[in-house]
């Protein structure tokens, strides 16, 4: 990152030099390669002692914070900290931007036919224990819970079977053969 120092009414000295390195290597740390160049421009009136960084970032990013303090340190480690924060935020939208596919087709979408369906996933579920009761006390457990659908190991048959919630508001069941 290329660095330009600028004092108005201020010498540049060789440890003021080495505090500005210092402050913004945590800043051109946290962007990277992202950073290609820091302007600084310090000024001094009476007792206060201004501190103006300006990053320019890929991408046509600009970070800019000002410092003030009655010393260098803290008038320069003030506008740094605002910094931080603005690189920290820069560097979320970075790496959080969720890519599209930018209106691109798959080669089969372009001859006419049709594309490979992306595969599904299979999520699991929480387990839970398959208890025996009958029909309509399933039909109850799934009408006045949640779940759309109950797991269950008929009373009267002894096998496994479900009861589930219909779109019309109805409740079906499914038994094997």
């Amino acid at each position: 990152m290329r660095l330009d120092i600028t004092g108005r009414q201020v010498t540049i000295t060789p440890a003021i030099r080495q505090l500005i390195t210092r402050r913004l290597s945590r800043v051109e740390r946290i962007l990277n390669d992202r950073a290609i160049s820091a302007t600084v421009i310090l000024s001094k009136e009476k007792y206060r002692h201004d501190a103006e960084i300006v990053i320019h970032a890929r991408g046509d990013q600009l970070l800019r914070a000002k410092g003030q303090g009655n010393a260098w340190n803290p008038s320069v480690a003030d506008a740094a900290s605002r910094l931080e924060q603005q690189a920290q935020k820069v560097k979320s939208k970075f790496t959080e931007r969720k890519r599209s596919d930018n209106g691109k087709r798959t080669v089969d979408e372009r001859q006419g036919g049709p594309a490979e369906a992306p595969a599904r996933r299979i999520i699991r579920a929480t387990r839970y224990a398959v208890k025996p009761m009958s029909v309509d006390d399933a039909a109850l457990n799934v009408d006045s819970g949640p779940d759309a659908f109950v797991v269950f190991r008929n009373a009267e048959t002894d096998a496994i079977s479900i009861v589930y919630r219909r779109k019309d508001g109805n409740v079906g069941l499914i038994e094997p053969e």
